[in-house]
């Protein structure tokens, strides 16, 4: 089947043929590191790493993720100065920061994760060849900054779907030196007193690079000048993604061949962000819930929908993790960690589901209607029937990443989760079979003050043609 992705460039959904067949390269924006991540920030990372999965597992491709660090911004610089400390310190503590918080949501590693402050040479080679072309010029104010002349570049404004005399003047840097104050940042000269550490010698005077072109230069590098998907947040589009396209084509090189935008995690309608006072760091949320429901929460909706928190919105997205753990735990018992089998064939609805501009919500359905079957499976007595079932599961889940049983979540949701269900279990059912037993033998008051027992204690027994079903009651 063929995997059709809605292209940001040409706002059309478009076949996906990739630049070697066999072979994918993908670039996302990665988080500048001034402070550590909420779940808004994480909300890219879990979109393209679902993509990522199903190019390898639905279509069989090899794929090159590359996902950048800025570690050298002026928000960085801010922070420091605010904090007292060393720029770079405090970027790298929160690049740790953003590394703990992808394991915990189960992103895979990036192939390769580039600092903007290791490839100063090859941003410098991307300005000469821009100067040389006639699309950037050195401030002629003595600031020691290069800009990105705009009005040489007839394209400008495709990638947003904008034209040049409606947009405002970019706001990156001093526009006394500017030609045109629409035009960006591509170098910043030295500025009184920010520290030497935060410069770099280049021919137009030490500096330190623009953020826009710190992306053009390191997509290049590691997926050379062509590659096939540039992801990101749908707030970069413009202007970051926009001055990365002008850029980088403007010095004669293809770039990405297919745009990709995911949308916000938002608060009551608002954009979920620090200075609105309503950001989630992940490593708080995970203390009063299991990151696999975190995880979940941000897999459901579709990568271009914003999804809307509110507080029961983990709640939820925990009981619909536990109606699938439930289901592998009864059909896969004594195994707390299992992995899908490479092999296993996934249903065709999930598949077109997928291949729909992954369409995660109607992949959800599938997964959730064979859990149904599974159950219903198990209470009829068909284990082996269930057993195949829960491996379709398993390598349904695997390709959106929430595995319950999966060696990343610690298998079932959880080691210590796990452990105790496993004793729980063990109680409830030396009082599942007390109640069959004294039903045996018509001792009816015993049972009902079992089942009594078992009810005031928040635990639901149902009778099936395959045994005694126990589960928690739902408090509503």
């Amino acid at each position: 089947m063929t995997l059709q992705l809605f292209d940001s460039a040409t706002r059309t959904q478009r076949d996906f043929v990739p630049v070697t067949p066999g072979r994918v390269g993908m670039y996302i924006c990665g988080l500048t590191t001034q402070g550590a991540p909420h779940i808004g920030h994480l909300r890219f990372a879990v979109a393209f790493d679902i993509l990522r999965r199903w190019l390898v597992r639905g279509h069989g491709y090899e794929v090159s993720l590359v996902r950048n660090v800025t570690d050298i911004d002026d928000k960085i610089l801010r922070k420091a100065e605010e904090t007292g400390e060393d720029w770079f310190a405090l970027s790298y503590r929160n690049e740790r920061y953003t590394a703990e918080a992808l394991d915990l949501l189960g992103v895979l590693p990036a192939t390769y994760e580039p600092r903007a402050t290791g490839h100063i040479t090859e941003m410098v080679t991307l300005i000469e060849t821009l100067v040389e072309r006639g699309h950037a010029y050195p401030a002629e104010d003595g600031s020691g900054d290069v800009y990105f002349d705009v009005k040489s570049w007839p394209s400008y404004g495709e990638l947003s779907n904008q034209g040049l005399n409606d947009m405002v003047a970019a706001d990156d840097a001093d526009p006394r030196g500017k030609r045109d104050p629409r035009d960006f940042a591509l170098w910043k000269g030295r500025k009184a007193g920010e520290p030497g550490s935060a410069n770099w010698p280049t021919p137009y005077g030490e500096g330190r690079p623009g953020w826009h072109l710190e992306c053009s230069a390191m997509s290049r590098k590691y997926l050379g000048d062509t590659f096939d998907i540039h992801g990101g947040g749908i707030d970069l589009r413009f202007p970051h993604h926009e001055n990365e396209q002008a850029q980088s084509r403007a010095a004669g090189l293809g770039f990405a061949n297919y745009w990709l935008h995911n949308g916000w995690v938002t608060v009551k309608g608002e954009k979920m962000g620090k200075s609105l006072g309503n950001a989630l760091e992940v490593q708080q949320l995970v203390r009063d819930h299991d990151p696999l429901t975190v995880r979940y929460f941000l897999t459901a909706a579709h990568y271009r929908s914003m999804i809307e928190y509110h507080p029961g919105s983990l709640d939820e997205a925990g009981s619909a993790v536990e109606r699938i753990a439930g289901f592998l735990r009864r059909a896969l018992p004594g195994q707390p960690v299992v992995e899908a089998d490479p092999q296993v064939e996934i249903p065709a609805e999930f598949t077109e589901s997928m291949d729909d501009d992954l369409g995660v919500a109607g992949a959800l359905a599938v997964i959730h209607e064979t859990v149904r079957r599974g159950n219903t499976a198990l209470d009829e007595g068909g284990r082996a029937e269930a057993a195949e079932i829960a491996a379709t599961v398993l390598a349904m889940t695997d390709v959106l990443g929430i595995n319950p049983l999966s060696a990343a979540w610690g298998g079932a949701g959880g080691s210590r989760e796990e452990e105790l269900h496993e004793v729980l279990d063990v109680l409830v059912r030396m009082q599942v079979d007390a109640r069959a037993e004294a039903r045996a033998a018509r001792d009816f008051e015993t049972a009902d003050r079992i089942r009594d027992g078992l009810v005031e204690a928040g635990i639901t027994v149902e009778d099936t043609p395959g045994g005694a079903r126990w589960s928690l009651r739902k408090e509503h």
